[in-house]
């Protein structure tokens, strides 16, 4: 990993951090950004450092600013129809830019900003823009909710750094950001630029200051990390080493080179007389010795080269990771496949050798780069319970699977659920259904309520999330607002199928939690007049059927009598319901006569759906020679006749699976047969008697 090549290539990767692409494709909804107005001002007037003052526009102009207004909306109408309209926003932002109205250029940052937070580029712009209108308190406070969103943008915090050294000028302030700066996004990898403009700062300030970031520095693996250790080396050898330690450390190398120097020397003691000469080297009167100077030069090296090596040891293992890192910005293009496995696997790596600080970096680093992929956040959000979860349960020797976590576990949780589900994927389910569950585990109902709420609000008619606010409120043992909430869904359901699911539902409730057959049967019976054509419907009160105890043989086949008999049902469903009947009546019937009826019945409807079958089969037959006979004539001479002979209108196809379906049924009779080898032999001696 120390090979020159690779790290040459590494500081060219990192000098500059890729710029946040654009949506390039034209949307034709759009109208193309007018250029810029001139300004009144004459050209050899001198720039006003001042916001510009501006009279108030004769009558005779107002027409031009409503024509403004008007141009305005244009551009606003695309991104309020569809927030997600990327391209329009780009559009909109340009063009408040170019008209330079603060007023409207804020209300057009603030919403695209809630929209897409993790665009960085537009905090600098959306900040530049207060600056230049002299709203420095504004600019702060652009700048603050930047980096609270994006806390991992270098080049955000490099932007707000020296906004604040040119319009502030306050040293200890600047230190206090740069630090604020090296604790928000000093781990991430690809730092190396605000280490160094950190490093390059302090160097006019306080020279041990800078010893000591070079010593936090080499703990962190980066991209950079051989290019410091060289700047540290240049920064040890141009300087005396009491100008860049403190003084406990330059004490203590100062003492160790004397002692192997001079062996017989001997530190004077704390509680020396007054008078005693301090250690040589430490009076500022005495000459320098250039030898010493040197050995304490290569003591410093040398303490901290092992650190370094460490540190080289964890760059080299996610190396061929973060070369796998094409895009590691914001935006909302697609991540190809191999970004997004390269995520997983680096992911998967970290959790399992890093520490937890390095996990949660990287999973911020990766949110910036896939916010719009779901299964990402309910990996954060999962490890980040887990996580906290086994510290609760060491903490409290718990043994039980899960615990409630504390409030610090609790909100960072939250936090990634909370920015997945309001900010980047509002209308997505399953992380919303996961938010949901996690509080539900937490005790905090109330809270899953009105997570659900909500997302039935954004999806209308979700049946997984209406079914999850149903089981919500029967957990808890809410039989009312349970029962309520099935019934507002049967009656609101618009689809026949979607109300008989509910339905279906709703009785299985009523019947196996609540033990009332009578009601579970009525509902399954209203739905059966409405839905006639609907099997689960008759499977479903068969069910019933079979959990009575006793079984009731009488109230089944009245149910199977209502199947074979309803003009509703196809052929094949009345066959598998015979199926079932005869069955039914194997197990727990007591007639044989009744028994020896349904076979009858049953081979009936075999012989009727095998009759209906030949004729289609025949009259498809016919119909495909005749088309192949009109094709025939019709047909080209031999040299030119194509490769297949296909029938016209796909009568061949259609003949195909009329075959395919005939051979179905063929095994399924079969099937039927060798279902029952001995028992209908034995009773086909009563039945031919």
């Amino acid at each position: 990993m120390a090979d020159n090549a690779v790290e040459n290539s590494a500081m060219s990767t990192a000098a500059t951090e890729e710029p946040m692409e654009t949506v390039q494709e034209s949307v034709s909804s759009i109208p193309t950004p007018p250029p810029a107005t001139p300004t009144a001002a004459p050209p050899t007037a001198a720039p006003d450092p001042q916001p510009e003052v501006r009279a108030d526009p004769p009558a005779e102009t107002k027409p031009d600013v409503k024509v403004a207004s008007a141009e305005l909306e244009k551009y606003w109408k695309p991104v309020k129809s569809n927030p997600n309209d990327f391209t329009g926003w780009t559009y909109l932002l340009q063009y408040v830019e170019q008209e330079d109205d603060i007023d409207n250029a804020r209300e057009a940052y603030e919403e695209f900003l809630s929209n897409y937070p993790y665009c960085y580029g537009y905090w600098k712009k959306y900040a530049d823009l207060e600056k230049r209108h002299n709203e420095l308190a504004n600019a702060i406070d652009v700048f603050e909710r930047g980096v609270k969103a994006v806390p991992l943008s270098v080049e955000l915090w490099l932007h707000y750094i020296q906004f604040y050294i040119k319009e502030l000028q306050n040293i200890e302030e600047t230190r206090r950001l740069y630090e604020k700066a090296i604790i928000a996004a000093g781990t991430e990898f690809r730092s190396d630029k605000l280490w160094d403009s950190y490093i390059n700062w302090e160097k006019i300030t306080d020279l041990k200051r800078v010893t000591n970031i070079y010593d936090r520095l080499f703990h962190i693996p980066t991209q950079l990390y051989s290019h410091h250790y060289e700047n540290f080396k240049k920064h040890v050898l141009n300087h005396h080493p009491k100008d860049i330690l403190v003084v406990d450390e330059f004490i203590r190398l100062r003492l160790e080179v004397v002692s192997e120097t001079d062996p017989t020397s001997v530190a004077p003691s704390d509680d020396a007389p007054p008078g005693v000469e301090a250690p040589p080297g430490i009076d500022d009167k005495k000459e320098e010795n250039p030898e010493e100077t040197n050995k304490i030069r290569d003591k410093i090296l040398k303490q901290r080269e092992s650190t370094f090596k460490s540190n080289e040891e964890e760059v080299s293992k996610r190396w061929v990771y973060e070369e796998g890192i094409k895009r590691p910005y914001f935006h909302v293009k697609p991540l190809e496949r191999s970004q997004l496995k390269n995520w997983r696997e680096y992911l998967d790596f970290e959790i399992q050798f890093g520490t937890h600080e390095r996990v949660v970096v990287l999973f911020e680093r990766c949110m910036i780069a896939a916010a719009l992929y779901e299964d990402f956040w309910l990996k954060y959000a999962r490890y980040l319970e887990d996580h906290f979860s086994n510290l609760k349960k060491a903490a409290t020797d718990s043994t039980e699977r899960s615990v409630p976590l504390d409030d610090t576990g609790l909100e960072a949780v939250k936090s990634v659920y909370k920015r997945a589900c309001t900010i980047h994927l509002p209308k997505k389910p399953y992380v919303h259904l996961a938010w949901a569950a996690f509080e539900e585990r937490q005790g905090r109902h109330n809270d899953a309520w009105k997570i659900l709420s909500n997302l039935e609000d954004a999806l209308p008619g979700m049946v997984m999330v209406a079914m999850r606010r149903i089981s919500l409120e029967r957990r808890i043992g809410n039989r009312e607002k349970t029962e309520m909430l099935f019934q507002e869904y049967i009656d609101k359901a618009t689809d026949m199928n979607v109300r008989t699911f509910y339905v279906i539902k709703y009785a299985r409730y009523l019947f196996k939690v609540l033990g009332d057959e009578i009601r579970a049967r009525k509902i399954l019976m209203e739905a059966l007049e409405k839905d006639t054509r609907n099997e689960k419907l008759y499977v479903h009160l068969l069910d019933m059927e079979y959990q009575k105890r006793p079984i009731n043989v009488d109230s089944a086949l009245e149910i199977f009598s209502r199947a074979m008999t309803s003009a509703d049902l196809t052929m094949n469903t009345k066959i598998k319901m015979s199926q079932r009947r005869l069955e039914f009546l194997e197990d727990f019937g007591s007639s044989i006569v009744q028994l020896k009826e349904c076979y009858e019945e049953h081979q009936k409807l075999i012989k009727d759906m095998q009759s209906s079958e030949k004729k289609r089969k025949a009259s498809t037959e016919n119909s495909s020679e005749e088309l192949t006979i009109a094709a025939q004539v019709q047909a080209p001479p031999p040299e030119k006749k194509p490769k297949s002979n296909v029938a016209v209108n796909g009568a061949v196809d259609q003949s195909q699976m009329m075959h395919d379906y005939t051979a179905y049924w063929q095994q399924y009779q079969n099937h039927a047969a060798a279902y029952y080898p001995q028992g209908w032999g034995t009773y086909g001696q009563y039945y031919n008697s």
